[in-house]
């Protein structure tokens, strides 16, 4: 009895000990390779994934005439930024793909950016140069999210989901962008990721 005592007693030190050496480590979800690619952002330059390489990004895909949920998720992302930016966190970016191509030109882009209230712009990459087709394939084959174009409007239906993707381009988890933002989880799930890749 006293054996089956102790080593219980061992089984719960273990535990807690090993419960402290994982706290503040990141764990992700899911570890979905993003396909290679390289679009063109506001302004008119080329990003490709491989740009990317080293430091975690948080994608979305929104566009510049939608009427329903990317306004509510442009403007979470950048309050997600500003918490970010009190956390000190600086090694990251934030990367938005248009999912209305032929509509959104990189001047589109900008001037959609400039209309949310955006701390630093420079941390954002708005993504176009594409079809609408090559977006559609990517997100499903990237991201397991659809994006269906509407031939009976001007509206893309599109996930609204926000997408971690860690220092070595694989997608690793997924929050809600449009309402209960878990601003404070992804804060600390981008702060636990820079620090297991430094």
């Amino acid at each position: 009895m006293r054996k089956l005592l102790s080593f219980t007693a061992f089984a719960l030190m273990a535990a807690l000990l090993l419960g402290a050496c994982n706290a503040g480590k990141f764990n992700g979800d899911f570890n979905w390779k993003v396909e290679p690619f390289e679009f063109t952002n506001q302004h008119n330059e080329k990003v490709s994934l491989e740009d990317l390489e080293g430091k975690p990004w948080l994608a979305q895909f929104v566009f510049t005439n939608c009427d329903s949920v990317c306004p509510p998720m442009m403007f979470n992302m950048a309050e997600l930024q500003d918490r970010i930016a009190k956390e000190g966190i600086e090694d990251y970016k934030i990367v938005s793909f248009s999912v209305d191509p032929e509509h959104d030109t990189p001047e589109a882009l900008q001037e959609y950016l400039d209309m949310y209230d955006v701390a630093d712009q420079s941390k954002w990459e708005m993504l176009t140069g594409y079809t609408q087709e090559d977006i559609g394939k990517m997100a499903v084959k990237s991201f397991k999210t659809p994006v269906i174009d509407d031939p009976n409007s001007d509206q893309v239906t599109h996930g609204t989901s926000y997408f971690l993707v860690n220092q070595e381009g694989h997608a690793v988890k997924s929050y809600s962008g449009f309402e209960d933002v878990p601003f404070d989880q992804i804060t600390e799930d981008l702060k636990a990721l820079i620090k297991e890749g430094s």
